[in-house]
């Protein structure tokens, strides 16, 4: 399976908490905030000036070890 930017923050946490790390090291620590349960991740990196690009070419990767 491939993570999309479309894809919602609460549903990748749910379904690969090993990812939880990927998104603290590009700054969305708010994992378990109201907004993660309806936010997707493009959504939430925009929110946080963070270049979603490279959050999806390391959740993948991370995904894929």
């Amino acid at each position: 399976m491939k993570i999309t930017r479309d894809m919602g923050i609460q549903d990748v946490v749910d379904t690969y908490p090993e990812l939880v790390p990927v998104f603290f090291k590009h700054g969305l620590g708010c994992l378990g905030c109201a907004a993660a349960r309806f936010e997707s991740i493009e959504q939430g990196a925009n929110a946080h000036g963070i270049d979603v690009d490279l959050l999806l070419s390391d959740l993948n990767k991370a995904l894929s070890q």
